[in-house]
């Protein structure tokens, strides 16, 4: 079964629990295309067919979505051609999203995915994740491929609102990084992800801070 077509995604979608609208499906696929595209001279990301892009990329966000609390704003962190921020974007438009990442090249490739996809609840910012200074923190931090989850909750935990929760996507289930996480943060929850057409292990951690 293709996914790299309407009813294919939206078949897929119905797999992991997610009930997409049609008019959602054209647009996660249109964004696929515009990465394709922007992929053959930015290198946006190794995966080069359409085909992959939609199971390993689209799919792989998409799967998160029935385990993320309802926040009213997310951060993606470091994420390079839009994912996971883009696909939930799409999927969740009462969400404001924050595209962040530090690379020039891969940030205009988000400007030009947002107003190509009319995204009017995405922003893009061209930063340092440890020189970023929002106005307000977020409820949700989300990370996908970046960095050890020690590491990115050190660089983000000041743009965290105090009930906040980070979202870390990661494949195998990630026992090394659990043992090196900071005092005072703890895993709310593990989620084994299934994604259709992947044979890959992935795992959503969801991590909280504790008072004291």
């Amino acid at each position: 079964m293709s996914a790299h077509d309407i009813s294919g995604l939206l078949t897929a979608s119905q797999q992991m629990g997610l009930a997409l609208q049609t008019h959602q499906a054209e647009r996660l696929l249109a964004y696929v295309k515009l990465l394709e595209k922007w992929n053959k001279v930015h290198n946006l990301t190794a995966v080069r067919e359409p085909e992959k892009m939609v199971t390993h990329h689209l799919l792989d966000s998409l799967a998160v979505v029935p385990y993320l609390v309802q926040e009213s704003r997310v951060l993606d962190v470091g994420s390079g051609g839009g994912l996971p921020g883009i696909p939930l974007a799409i999927v969740q438009p009462e969400v404001r999203v924050t595209l962040l990442d530090s690379n020039h090249k891969k940030t205009s490739f988000l400007q030009q995915a947002v107003i190509e996809l009319a995204l009017s609840n995405v922003d893009v910012v061209t930063a340092r994740v440890e020189q970023y200074e929002p106005e307000g923190q977020y409820a949700g931090i989300i990370c996908r491929a970046f960095a050890e989850m020690a590491e990115v909750i050190r660089l983000t935990q000041s743009v965290l609102a105090p009930a906040g929760r980070w979202y870390m996507m990661k494949g195998i289930y990630p026992e090394t990084e659990l043992a090196k996480l900071p005092t005072g943060v703890v895993v709310k929850a593990v989620h084994e992800l299934k994604v259709p057409n992947l044979a890959a292990s992935r795992h959503l951690l969801v991590l909280e801070r504790v008072d004291g």
